[in-house]
């Protein structure tokens, strides 16, 4: 099966092909087969662009997708508030049925914003039926993931340790990679949502670090909010050698400038979730701090709990707060403005593409529109009121695209929205999700009240 896009705007986000006026892109069954003009059409769906933006599938490198039905519950929570309302209080309320269908609408949602890939950091599975059934809600919406298993974070009850005494348990890892997840170059694979040295004792960060590299996965953590579990954690990880590409790093704004230098240095990627993150209290994002050392910066959504779940308000929350610190730096440091903008679009753009794609391990595969690569690509509706006229297509899509210009998105050559409407049927699952989520806020409020929860 063949697809021919034409008369389009395309954004390749390849350094070499560029950006292409009046382009085509040809995609052969799950694949881009070419990038161009005047590509042969015959026995190809022809789709006419015109009045519209291609540009490579949005890339979401961290977002806890089992919240789903939690939206709007975390929204004037602090990092603190949220450690004990949502981890020690909602989560324990989850049953598989509920991870099932807030990983699924969740992800439909990603494609319904433009989203085609996603780091589901998935940790609220206190069973294997937990984990199952988010792969299975992954699985059935369609879209690319990397699933990262992670552990629960629950307060311990009398004669169990503390979560961060607990090991990564292998005996999961194994599982996985011997079951649903087995295949590197399916749609779902796996990665590690491992506790790291901000929130586990060094022991088991340095088992988790291993277990990570033993079977080739990409290791992601969270780094910062409050005090962490083990201070020099970091340096003994470094020391021994752990730290490369397969190492993401989410938040990070605990880290002194010189460990990110030489964490950037070693290809350790950072996912940041800047509106989350001015949010709930964990500090300006470092997004400058890491592009000061030629690091990887990917973005997140991080908790649809707080925020909406729009990649592009990501990246503009993103790009607007970084020039601002810098536009401040320049006033303070230089008594005025800068001449020039700090950060362009493009690059903004990249960090929702190619970079996010490098974050997740998947630059062969994904993140730009490469003969070779998978279809996964989204056609934007520039003919709108809120993105005419169109004169720089890069600027338009960084600063004005939406939900609402969201017309096609394609996944390794399988459309899953036409015409700006999903072609899942939600109906159901909407009603699934709103149920699921009113009777676990409505249980934690009644144990609140009886006193037998935080």
């Amino acid at each position: 099966m063949k697809t021919l896009f034409t008369n389009a705007t395309v954004i390749t986000m390849d350094p070499e092909l560029g950006d292409l006026a009046d382009g085509q892109v040809l995609v052969e069954g799950d694949r881009i087969l070419a990038v161009g003009h005047d590509l042969p059409a015959e026995g190809a769906e022809v789709i006419d662009c015109r009045g519209g933006i291609l540009i490579p599938g949005l890339v979401n490198a961290h977002m806890h997708t089992w919240q789903t039905a939690l939206r709007g519950v975390a929204a004037n929570w602090t990092l603190l508030e949220y450690f004990g309302h949502v981890h020690r209080g909602l989560a324990t309320l989850f049953t598989p049925d509920d991870i099932q269908i807030a990983t699924r609408m969740g992800a439909l949602n990603q494609l319904n914003c433009g989203t085609t890939t996603l780091g589901d950091w998935c940790h609220n599975n206190p069973t294997p039926e937990h984990t199952d059934a988010a792969v299975r809600g992954l699985k059935a919406s369609g879209i690319r993931a990397l699933f990262f298993h992670g552990s629960p974070k629950p307060d311990p009850k009398p004669g169990q340790p503390h979560f961060s005494e607990i090991p990564h348990p292998r005996s999961e890892v194994e599982r996985l990679l011997e079951g649903e997840l087995a295949d590197p170059e399916g749609r779902v694979t796996l990665g590690l949502a491992i506790l790291g040295p901000h929130y586990s004792t060094l022991e088991v960060s340095l088992q988790d670090f291993e277990l990570a590299k033993e079977f080739g996965l990409v290791a992601s953590m969270h780094q910062g909010g409050g005090e962490a579990v083990s201070p020099g954690g970091w340096d003994v990880i470094e020391e021994k050698g752990l730290l490369g590409p397969d190492i993401n790093i989410v938040h990070g704004q605990s880290l002194s400038d010189a460990q990110l230098a030489r964490f950037c240095a070693q290809g350790v990627t950072f996912s940041v979730a800047p509106e989350n993150e001015m949010t709930q209290g964990h500090g300006f994002p470092i997004t400058g701090h890491v592009r000061r050392h030629g690091g990887v910066v990917s973005l997140g959504v991080d908790l649809e709990s707080v925020i909406s779940g729009d990649m592009f308000t990501v990246a503009r929350m993103a790009l607007g707060m970084q020039r601002s610190l810098d536009n401040d730096a320049s006033r303070r440091e230089r008594g005025g403005i800068p001449e020039t903008s700090t950060i362009r679009t493009r690059e903004a753009l990249g960090w929702i593409t190619l970079d996010g794609a490098r974050a997740l391990g998947l630059e062969a595969r994904i993140g730009s529109l490469t003969p070779g690569k998978q279809a996964d690509l989204v056609l934007l509706d520039s003919g709108l009121l809120n993105m005419q006229p169109v004169s720089d297509p890069v600027s338009t899509v960084v600063m004005q695209a939406s939900l609402a210009n969201v017309d096609s998105v394609m996944v390794a050559g399988e459309f899953h929205k036409r015409h700006g409407r999903l072609l899942a049927d939600v109906e159901e699952g909407v009603r699934h999700l709103a149920a699921s989520g009113h009777r676990i806020y409505a249980e934690l409020q009644s144990r609140q009240q009886g006193g037998t929860t935080q």
